[in-house]
């Protein structure tokens, strides 16, 4: 489960985060490209939009369930 306090800078503000527990194996980039992106310097995937819409919402949720290493979250709103 994604840690909070571990959360990475790179993250958009708002509700989902990816936390230091990456392991930069793509599946969320490969899943939701349009809210994940990857920093080439960390090799460590990010929250680089934020979902807006239901269906945003919900892609950004497949990738959660996805998410080999459950480091994707939310911060609880």
């Amino acid at each position: 489960m994604a840690t909070l306090s571990d959360r990475l800078t790179d993250n958009a503000p708002g509700r989902f985060y990816v936390d230091a527990s990456c392991i930069d194996c793509d599946q969320c980039r490969v899943s939701a490209p349009a809210f994940f992106s990857r920093n080439a310097d960390t090799c460590l995937s990010f929250v680089s939009r934020q979902p807006v819409t239901p269906e945003d919402i919900v892609l950004v949720e497949e990738a959660i369930a996805g998410c080999a290493t459950d480091s994707i979250g939310t911060d609880g709103n």
